[in-house]
């Protein structure tokens, strides 16, 4: 009975990592459903842009207060837990506070006020976001996609860190030896005079409870963070590492269509003539993407990193003189759709059955797809540098390349390229007729 404790802290600890490691496998396999792209260049580019932008928040605070609210509980959240590495030694051993003994009650002591004034922040930070997202009525919280679930989550992770930031706080003023040693904390000094009532076994109950009741919170929040946006929590470095570093506007070009272009432009090509023998032609399996297997695994990496905070939707032009179009949707309908394929493959044993549906019209509308404007507003602001414009490009090349369904204007455009040489209905003999004009 002595190491029960032990056992089930044990036993809780194992759970709670091995569920956290099988989802995080579901999620890389999910992501390699993916196309390949190459994304090792320009190495030392990408950790600078991973340090500044994921870990630096530069992005963030291109709007001063909610960066500054998301820099205190990024910053406090992830120091605070930096005492979580205490709590699994004293519940594995059956230590208590093993650190204090190691470093001494002046730096402790040092340490826990830090994280205690850290936690009292995060905790106003989180009313603060709380209020902006249920009553400030800020419009990008109120959009269509950010009804039910997305709008519950984003409560219920604000939840939790308020639930978190207490039992730690509670767990300090409680903990009879540590306030006795003289050490106490800023914070939690003021919460001790509530328990002054309560007999020492009531008191050491309740610090227990705290202790107990705040290690699995957090072993449950980290494998609530795959059901969650705030899996960008891990996801915003590697996404930020990969992103693309081209110019902004600069697209690709398929390598069968520019093969067939080069083709077309050369007088002494044999348009029929057959390819060499033993060259296999690059001519893809399909234009574009009509389904989330047809992107590439950064971009699926990009809906899964999405944080729903809805600053390219409230930057895209298109939205804002009310088209259907919202980027951030784009990035969620990406998400849940790779999901239900996950889903699919999981049930079907490691194998993908046809189940009738994909991205393009099941959840993306071709309407949504052509109000874009293509003018990277949404990859400008994301804070951790999201590319929706680049599914939005791939699902057009489908619909244009394979569909033939582009909207008239754009076909009578291509008709008048091919006819004329220009995207003007008029004959190339008549371009300079303007000039006679009197």
């Amino acid at each position: 009975m002595q190491y029960l404790p032990n056992i089930v802290f044990a036993i809780a600890l194992i759970t709670g990592i091995g569920f956290f490691v099988m989802n995080i496998r579901k999620l890389l396999r999910n992501i390699n459903l993916g196309k390949d792209v190459n994304r090792t260049d320009k190495k030392s580019e990408r950790l600078k842009n991973m340090m500044m932008i994921a870990l630096g928040q530069s992005k963030m605070v291109k709007r001063p207060f909610s960066g500054f609210l998301h820099i205190i509980v990024y910053v406090g959240f992830v120091i605070i837990n930096i005492e979580v590495l205490e709590i699994i030694i004293d519940g594995l051993l059956g230590t208590h506070r093993v650190f204090q003994d190691i470093i001494g009650n002046s730096f402790y002591a040092f340490l826990i006020g830090t994280f205690e004034i850290l936690a009292a922040l995060v905790f106003i930070a989180v009313i603060l976001f709380w209020t902006r997202r249920n009553v400030s009525n800020i419009k990008r919280f109120l959009s269509t996609e950010m009804k039910g679930w997305p709008k519950n989550d984003g409560n219920y992770i604000l939840y939790f860190e308020m639930v978190l930031m207490t039992l730690f706080l509670v767990m300090n003023a409680t903990d009879a030896p540590f306030q006795e040693a003289g050490i106490g904390n800023p914070i939690s000094q003021f919460l001790v005079p509530i328990f002054n009532g309560y007999s020492p076994e009531t008191i050491h109950i309740i610090e227990r409870t705290a202790w107990w009741i705040h290690i699995l919170g957090i072993l449950t929040f980290l494998n609530y963070l795959y059901y969650s946006k705030h899996l960008h929590i891990l996801l915003a470095f590697p996404n930020t590492y990969f992103a693309n570093l081209n110019p902004k506007g600069q697209f690709n070009n398929l390598e069968a269509v520019t093969k067939e272009v080069k083709l077309m432009m050369d007088p002494d090509a044999d348009p029929y003539a057959m390819p060499e023998e033993g060259v296999e032609e690059a001519v893809p399996e399909k234009f574009g993407a009509s389904d989330v297997t047809d992107l590439n695994w950064v971009q699926l990496l990009n809906a899964y990193t999405c944080t729903e905070c809805g600053r390219c939707t409230s930057s895209c032009p298109a939205n804002l003189t009310g088209k259907k179009l919202s980027p951030r949707k784009i990035m969620m309908d990406t998400r849940d759709r790779l999901e239900e394929v996950g889903r699919n493959i999981d049930a079907n044993k490691g194998t993908f059955v046809d189940d009738g549906k994909q991205l393009l019209n099941d959840y993306i509308s071709p309407e949504e797809l052509w109000a874009c404007t293509s003018c990277n507003a949404c990859v400008e602001e994301c804070p951790v540098n999201i590319d929706p414009l680049s599914i939005i490009m791939d699902m057009r090349r489908y619909l244009v390349m394979e569909e033939s369904a582009a909207p008239q204007e754009l076909n009578m455009m291509m008709t008048n390229i091919e006819n004329n040489g220009a995207p003007w209905p008029y004959n190339q003999q008549d371009r300079l007729n303007w000039a006679n004009e009197e």
